[in-house]
Order: C-alpha cells, then sequence, then structure tokens
C-alpha cells in the first residue's frame, strides 16, 4: 500500500505515522476514524512536513497537534 494512493488505508497510515514521529503519548486521543478524507490532502501535506524533520521543538509539536486537533471532525 502506498500513500500516493489517496484510500482511507492511507489516510489512517499517514496519522499513524505523525504519531509515532511525534512519540505522542495519548496516541489513543487521535483516532485515524476520527478524520474526514475531505481532508485528506492537507494531512498528507502534515504527513509529508512531519517525515521530513528528524526532531521537533516543543511549539512545533503543540502546533502540529493544534492542526490535526482542527482537521478532526467534530462529533
Amino acid at each position: 500500500m502506498s500513500i500516493n494512493e489517496k484510500n482511507r488505508e492511507a489516510l489512517s497510515t499517514m496519522i499513524e505515522d505523525i504519531k509515532m514521529k511525534l512519540h505522542i503519548v495519548n496516541g489513543a486521543a487521535i483516532k485515524p476514524e476520527d478524520f474526514s478524507f475531505e481532508k485528506y490532502d492537507e494531512i498528507e501535506e502534515l504527513h509529508t512536513m512531519v517525515m521530513k524533520k528528524s526532531n521537533f521543538s516543543v511549539s512545533e509539536l503543540d502546533a502540529i497537534v493544534s492542526e490535526l486537533r482542527t482537521m478532526r471532525e467534530q462529533k
């Protein structure tokens, strides 16, 4: 499976990749199924940026998590 294929599995993989790369402690709070497929391109852009960096400042981590929070579907 390639993240270049726009499908639900690729979206889930990108979310999981971001969580692992950022070492998110409460990863259960960020569930791939909480993200709309309509946000695919935005999540892909965030994923690309996160995967390119080797380390993150606290403010960068906060900004990325905040961005993920805004992309989640409101329930």
